[in-house]
């Protein structure tokens, strides 16, 4: 049995996720009423599109990092522009690329670190460069993190530091709290996505 507190986080994870795939991938998307709305698929120069000057991105790992940028995350021929902390401010306008990598990431370091192996970290990350790979990396990171959640139950969703993740609050947080706040992640970054994808269109 599913905890009811964590069945309706699931409904909004699942809802965020599909809406997020379909306005990648099309052919269509839910206007939010019903109507079905006409969404092409996105291309890599799309996902690559620097909407501002200076703009953090997915690089080739032979390019080096961007602007303001000290090192490409994760592992592969690709890494996602990145510093240690304090970060750049003001931040930097990031590409869909950037966005959906730090998304993808997050998932599956999330999911390792609450009900997997407690030792993943950005550096096994592999950062693709090509928008298909992309969006099927994160519809497969936001499997694996919903199917840890399905392991979990009330006593798990009440226990602050179940999740070790080491990029948050996590080691501090109940993990019901960890679980709205990848929701809400998901919800926020997939808003700045989809209005990324307007401007392209409209560029």
């Amino acid at each position: 049995m599913i905890p009811p507190r964590l069945a309706l986080l699931l409904r909004q994870f699942d809802f965020a996720c599909g809406r997020l795939t379909d306005r990648l991938r099309g052919p269509t998307v839910d206007s939010g009423d019903g109507t079905p709305v006409a969404v092409r698929p996105m291309t890599d120069d799309e996902f690559h599109w620097e909407p501002a000057s200076g703009s953090w991105s997915v690089r080739r790992r032979a390019d080096g990092p961007g602007p303001r940028a000290t090192v490409l995350a994760g592992r592969g021929d690709w890494g996602r522009d990145a510093t240690s902390y304090p970060h750049p401010w003001p931040p930097p306008v990031t590409t869909i690329a950037w966005r959906l990598s730090h998304l993808s990431e997050m998932l599956a370091l999330r999911a390792d670190h609450a009900t997997g192996t407690h030792t993943a970290t950005r550096d096994d990350y592999v950062v693709l460069g090509d928008a298909a790979s992309a969006i099927t990396d994160f519809e497969t990171n936001a499997a694996t993190w919903r199917k840890a959640l399905l392991n979990v139950d009330d006593t798990a969703l009440d226990t602050v530091g179940l999740c070790t993740y080491p990029h948050g609050s996590d080691p501090d947080e109940q993990f019901l709290e960890i679980v709205w706040w990848v929701n809400q992640e998901v919800l926020h970054h997939g808003a700045e996505i989809a209005l990324l994808r307007d401007l392209y269109r409209a560029r």
